[in-house]
């Protein structure tokens, strides 16, 4: 075979590479049609989902009926190719690259061109696998984390300016004496009249110790207030908490590294607050939730249950499957006998289903609203050092009981649709995984065929799925599937 001497090089990288790898679970979710997006800690915008992807020492998954090839195509397709064929394709491909590289009609970017061939063929695989640039990989380990350098600022855009929802508690905005409500209308002298949300977001973000100036309009303060800002580590919450009479409501935006400490933080300040004494019930809310890492929902599902299987991943190698079991601690423990119910909806994906569906299995909580989104597949996150990332589809999760929610979501014990306004009826709703162009099948349910509806009001007592959870443990609304009857064994046998 004739190798050129730029093909030789890529031909050692194509079967060479083998570097760490980071195990994730998360899924692409439209926003709420009827929502403005949500601000998010620290002057963030809202980011667009990439496929939650956790961290793990733990292996991937195992395999259990996993077909790498679909069907149809060439004659031989799902047949093992020879090594000689394999070389011959990576030679039509230098060969394919040489051609564009001599003859097309302007010069190319050959970096740019061999990029786009790496994600033209992770793409081909699924929807969630894909190539990572190395700015996108860094947004992604910083998505991941929960934390960047910022101002900590919750921002939006209001009539072309950037309003403040709220400074975040000890941050160098709060620090500096900025104000919910405080119009921001200039960044280091630029105005901000102009700028989108996210441009604006990323000029406000910045290495540690950079300093930012912004002047502010404030109401009632005649002249702008021009304020010098020292970036700091912001961690962005992923748990927000409050009580609604007697029950606590757990609101988890996704699943980033801060999702078990913040949920931690939540109930015991919850017991805190009412002298160590248990809520008369718990609201987990997982509406919209596009998932993220899985040891964080294995965290976050232990701290409900005491024992037996939380998820199983089964890959394409038996010695690769995993399983997360819980544990008896302090946590579960002090929750033990407080009553749950979970709300998930179309846009609660991935990680978010992995908890909704342990918990349902366990017959530990109630789960309210509409179906999930199904995505049901994990992804590794594998590092080409100064290259990036590719996104690499690498197990199917399995709820404890062997449930495969791939394409098809979960179903809610009880379904309760919100009243969606006129003007957002109709574009609220979504297919979820099972639209994917290429998603890759292998569920043990039906696969969803109908919409479910991704809307969430912002006004509470709106908030129909909300409202009935609610009268749900206050037993002003009564249904046979809360509480559930059953223990928290649930145990997968493979």
């Amino acid at each position: 075979m004739r190798l050129s001497h730029l093909r030789a090089p890529l031909l050692a990288l194509a079967v060479s590479v083998s570097l760490p790898t980071l195990a994730w679970a998360q899924a692409t979710t439209p926003a709420p049609a009827d929502q403005t997006a949500p601000a998010k800690p620290g002057t963030t915008t809202p980011t667009s989902p990439t496929t939650p992807t956790t961290p793990s020492t733990q292996p991937a998954a195992p395999a259990d009926t996993v077909q790498t090839a679909e069907a149809g195509g060439s004659p031989d397709a799902g047949k093992p190719r020879t090594p000689a064929e394999i070389y011959a394709d990576l030679d039509l491909f230098g060969e394919v690259f040489d051609r564009i590289r001599n003859q097309y009609v302007d010069v190319t970017d050959e970096r740019k061109l061999i990029h786009a061939a790496l994600q033209g063929m992770l793409s081909s695989l699924d929807p969630h696998s894909g190539y990572l640039e190395p700015q996108s990989y860094d947004d992604m380990q910083e998505d991941t984390s929960g934390e960047f350098g910022g101002l900590g600022i919750e921002v939006q855009m209001q009539d072309g300016v950037i309003k403040v929802v709220s400074p975040i508690d000890d941050s160098p905005a709060a620090k500096a004496g900025v104000l919910p409500n405080d119009l921001i209308i200039m960044l280091d002298g630029v105005q901000v009249q102009g700028m989108t949300l996210d441009d604006a977001v990323k000029k406000m973000r910045g290495p540690v110790g950079s300093k930012i100036k912004i002047t502010i309009q404030r109401d009632g303060v005649s002249d702008p207030i021009d304020l010098t800002l020292t970036r700091d580590t912001i961690a962005m919450q992923a748990v927000h908490s409050s009580m609604e009479g007697d029950v606590a409501v757990i609101r988890l935006d996704k699943f980033s590294e801060q999702a078990f400490p913040g949920l931690q933080k939540a109930i015991n300040d919850i017991f805190a607050k009412h002298n160590n004494t248990a809520p008369k019930g718990i609201v987990l809310d997982l509406r919209n939730n596009p998932g993220g890492l899985v040891d964080q929902a294995v965290s976050v599902a232990d701290a409900f249950l005491k024992q037996g299987a939380i998820v199983l991943t089964r890959s394409r190698l038996d010695q690769e499957s995993a399983r997360y079991d819980a544990k008896p601690d302090g946590l579960d423990a002090k929750l033990a006998n407080v009553p749950m119910v979970v709300l998930i909806n179309g846009g609660s994906a991935s990680a978010a289903e992995i908890l909704a569906g342990a918990l349902q299995d366990h017959k530990r909580a109630t789960l309210v609203g509409t179906r999930s989104f199904g995505k049901g597949t994990v992804q590794s996150i594998i590092s080409l050092g100064a290259d990036g990332a590719m996104r690499l589809t690498t197990a199917r999760y399995y709820t404890p009981n062997n449930r495969s929610i791939q394409a098809a979501g979960i179903q809610p014990d009880i379904v309760v649709k919100e009243t969606v306004p006129d003007e957002f009826k109709g574009k609220d709703e979504i297919v979820g995984e099972a639209a994917l162009p290429g998603q890759i099948g292998g569920g043990t349910q039906p696969v969803a065929t109908t919409g479910s509806s991704v809307y969430v009001p912002q006004d509470k007592t709106k908030d129909d799925q909300l409202q009935y959870a609610i009268k749900l443990v206050n037993g002003t609304v009564t249904d046979p599937a809360y509480p559930p009857k059953g223990d928290d064994s649930a145990v997968a046998t493979k």
